[in-house]
């Protein structure tokens, strides 16, 4: 299956507007880890960027995976880049 990379902003005070949104952020991120459709996904440490890689069967079921995720639907991801990925290793 392909994967594709994204590349996101956060919101500007980020850490206070994410409080009501977190933990259905956190939940919805371990499911998708378990049915295999996240690699990986994280914050910058200066909380501007969010990176992630997501399995997905083209780039439209890979940005749903991103535009159902409640940071994106409540504001705190600001925008987002997404490209098909190639792993070499």
């Amino acid at each position: 299956m392909p994967k594709y990379v994204m590349w996101g902003s956060y919101c500007e005070n980020v850490l206070e507007k994410r409080a009501p949104y977190r933990q259905a952020h956190l939940d919805r991120l371990t499911e998708l880890k378990e049915a295999g459709a996240v690699v990986t996904i994280g914050p910058t440490k200066d909380l501007q960027k969010v990176f992630g890689v997501y399995d997905a069967e083209d780039e439209v079921a890979a940005r749903k995976l991103v535009e159902d995720d409640p940071y994106w639907q409540n504001g705190i991801w600001t925008d987002y880049h997404l490209a098909e990925w190639i792993q070499a290793f």
